[in-house]
């Protein structure tokens, strides 16, 4: 999660994006990290969780990661946590939970129904403070 954080930080700092960070992690090994790139690429799907499996497709040429854990620093929006059910990831462990539009358990609960022929794992609160405090303070200096 620590890694995940860093890429979070560089998200605001390098690219002006709200700052989450994902890791995708195998057998223990990091095979695929990704932060918020939706303004810089123009691309509304951009977020942390697709660039890391986007990463990890690629790095495993496989579009399936079953047995994977994705670290995040925010609750996973409907779109990412559809992503992280087709790619078969594990688990999910995520910092922060999101209010507005979290599908991990706050406002909806994707990863786990029943109606998916794949359910993930939910953790949440891993360096929850930590996570909530790059993204307040990011949004409060830009109002």
């Amino acid at each position: 999660m620590r890694r995940a954080l860093d890429l979070a930080v560089h998200a605001r700092d390098a690219e002006g994006e709200v700052p989450v960070g994902a890791v995708l992690v195998l057998a223990g090994e990091l095979v695929g990290e990704g932060w918020n790139r939706n303004i810089t690429l123009n691309d509304p799907s951009a977020h942390a969780e697709i660039g890391a499996l986007r990463d990890a497709g690629r790095r495993l040429c496989n579009h399936r990661i079953p047995g994977s854990t994705l670290y995040v620093t925010l609750e996973p929006c409907a779109m990412c946590a559809m992503a992280l059910v087709h790619a078969r990831v594990a688990r999910v462990v995520y910092g922060a939970t999101d209010p507005k539009t979290g599908a991990a358990g706050s406002v909806f609960d994707t990863l786990v129904s029943d109606r998916h022929n794949h359910r993930v794992t939910v953790e949440a609160g891993l360096l929850r403070e930590e996570s909530a405090e790059l993204l307040k303070g990011f949004f409060r200096a830009r109002r």
